[in-house]
């Protein structure tokens, strides 16, 4: 850790820059900086995975300055940073996309992540928050039991896109230490879970499913129930981790790697119930088998992503349960800016 409060941002009167930001994440973290009182919150964005509707909400703030620019050019990222605090790294290829596009995926996780931590060293900026994953421990038989920060990766059995996904992650946390090291740049890595919650988007296979399983109930139909539905899934309310976003910046916490998961684990079957019941319906789940080669949920078995860590370094602690983010998700998706994006 640097000096007490040196890696210190507070939101009041700061300048942020969320990279990636047209994003469900990062739409959330620019709501909750403007809320506390940032100057100035710029969502830098290409919009090739992101979206104008995720940002609609906010596109009138006064405070809110929106650029289109991408990673892969430097001078796009020199400009949105001049000035800047802080700055939000979420721009990334999630698994399904890097499954589409490994090439795409390796050059935006691994070298955007690199020209983003160059802009904000030549721009001065004070302290990054780099959005990690759960995907750092790996996938398949090895994961299991108290997934802490110290957990090593695991690979046998898995998808490519997936492991990829994952090895992208650990490449771009250890650029940040190369960053604090060499450089002195403050940062603080978050390994978020699967990201649910209103303007949820259609990339992330976990999140994806929470929509499907609702539409398909909507219309009359079974949900279906991957196996036998005891696969444990690790989801956490996008407002909770717009605040750890927030407080990642405002704590003194700096060359550290902490799990921003849920309050708990869900296995799939108690996800298909709650969506279930939250729709209004009592349709019993089809239990189906997997499709040969499809990237889907990816989890294993029953394990618990522990966040006492992120306690510890920056105060914070998911607050929202499963099913009340379920029925702010549903909530959203039933109202008017829900069904015209």
């Amino acid at each position: 850790m640097g000096g007490r409060g040196m890696a210190t941002i507070p939101i009041a009167g700061g300048r942020f820059v969320i990279v990636g930001g047209a994003s469900l994440v990062g739409s959330a973290t620019a709501a909750e900086l403007l809320d506390a009182g940032a100057a100035e919150v710029t969502v830098f964005d290409n919009f090739s995975l992101g979206s104008d509707a995720a940002i609609a909400h906010l596109k009138d703030h006064p405070r809110l300055r929106l650029v289109r620019g991408d990673v892969m050019r430097m001078p796009d990222l020199l400009d949105a940073m001049k000035g800047a605090d802080g700055a939000l790294l979420l721009a990334a290829y999630m698994t399904l996309n890097m499954d589409r596009d490994a090439w795409g995926g390796l050059d935006v996780n691994i070298r955007g992540v690199q020209n983003a931590l160059e802009a904000a060293r030549a721009t001065g900026l004070r302290k990054v928050v780099f959005a990690s994953s759960n995907a750092v421990y790996g996938y398949g038989p090895g994961v299991s039991g108290e997934l802490v920060e110290n957990t090593p990766f695991h690979s046998e059995g898995a998808p490519p896109a997936a492991i990829l996904y994952g090895a992208s992650k650990i490449i771009g946390e250890q650029l940040c230490r190369h960053y604090k090291r060499k450089h002195g740049l403050d940062y603080v890595v978050l390994r978020y879970s699967t990201v649910y919650g209103e303007r949820q988007h259609y990339r992330a296979a976990n999140a994806l499913y929470i929509i499907e399983t609702y539409d398909r109930v909507k219309r009359g139909e079974a949900p279906r129930v991957f196996g036998d539905g005891s696969e444990t899934k690790h989801f956490v309310y996008v407002g909770d981790l717009a605040r750890a976003n927030r407080m990642a910046f405002e704590s003194a916490a700096t060359d550290v790697a902490v799990n921003t998961s849920g309050p708990r684990p869900v296995t799939t079957l108690d996800l298909v119930r709650m969506v279930t019941r939250l729709a209004g319906s009592d349709i019993a789940p089809e239990f189906v088998g997997d499709t040969p080669g499809q990237v889907r949920l990816t989890s294993g078995g029953a394990f618990r992503i522990a966040h006492e860590e992120a306690h510890r370094a920056i105060g914070w602690k998911p607050l929202v349960e499963m099913e009340e983010g379920l029925a702010r998700l549903i909530a959203w998706k039933e109202s008017n800016e829900g069904k015209t994006s």
